[in-house]
């Protein structure tokens, strides 16, 4: 649900920003195409998978004899082994390459699609990552912080804009946001300050950058403190641009994700305001 959501999210933000670029139906048609060929690759895995897995019925049976026979016999199973060995990387070289392409072609149909920047799209990662040259001594992995370190200057950058947002200097804090966002990706604050920016969007009439500001702060931060908010706020900002199906699907998840949650009954509010059924 959380992976489908968030999917939903940014194919509605981006057809709000940008035109659409092909009719309703060609791309459902289009998009179907892809989530047919990932399941494709998702069957052919699975069954290099069984291949790979061991019968338990191997053995070797080098006979009976002299030293020399049986030398003979041990020489001639292990040409066989290797024979069989260089088969099988051969053919897991093929389909590491194939699966490869593959997955590249859908990235780019998919950026295509919601109307992104083909010319952003990187070298993608080869099926199953790279090979090791060396064996990877497993160390055990440090145990997570309950709360990401703020880098020298952070939280004073922050409060600075957010001061200028309660003072309602809205271009201000836009900006202010904006810089923080730049100087702290990836942050402890940084879905917050996306959420902050998107306040201060709104109250400049730039409804349409405030969505997308509330969907950086969800899609940054699904399961964050300002994570219903951030929600809720851009069903709120979709309906207030026209996108009324958009809208109702977008509000309707914050029940779902966040039951219990304050901003359930805001958002069920929002629903009944805009008419959903």
């Amino acid at each position: 649900m959380r992976a489908k959501f968030i999917g939903a999210a940014l194919g509605l933000a981006i057809a709000m920003v940008v035109p659409s670029v092909a009719p309703a139906q060609d791309r459902a048609q289009s998009l179907a195409d892809v989530r047919q060929e990932l399941s494709l690759l998702y069957v052919e895995i699975q069954q290099l998978k069984t291949e790979l897995s061991t019968t338990g019925g191997a053995s070797t049976n080098t006979g009976a004899g002299s030293p020399t026979q049986r030398l003979s016999a041990i020489e001639g199973e292990l040409a066989r082994l290797t024979g069989l060995t260089e088969q099988l990387d051969f053919r897991l070289n093929q389909i590491v390459k194939d699966g490869t392409n593959r997955i590249a072609n859908l990235e780019f149909r998919l950026v295509e699609l919601e109307g992104g920047d083909i010319s952003t799209l990187g070298e993608t990662t080869t099926l199953g990552g790279e090979m090791p040259e060396a064996p990877i001594a497993v160390t055990p992995a440090p145990a997570p912080e309950t709360g990401g370190q703020l880098a020298i200057g952070e939280q004073a950058d922050f409060e600075a804009a957010a001061a200028a947002l309660e003072a309602g200097d809205f271009a201000e804090a836009d900006r202010m946001f904006a810089a923080f966002i730049d100087a702290y990706p990836g942050g402890p604050m940084t879905a917050q300050a996306h959420f902050q920016r998107g306040e201060a969007l709104v109250g400049a009439g730039e409804t349409k950058s405030a969505a997308r500001a509330y969907l950086n702060a969800f899609s940054g931060a699904p399961d964050g403190p300002s994570a219903p908010d951030a929600l809720f706020r851009l069903g709120q900002s979709l309906g207030a641009l026209g996108q009324t199906s958009e809208a109702c699907v977008t509000l309707s998840e914050v029940g779902k994700r966040f039951p219990g949650n304050p901003t359930v009954t805001d958002a069920e509010a929002e629903r009944g305001r805009l008419g959903c059924n």
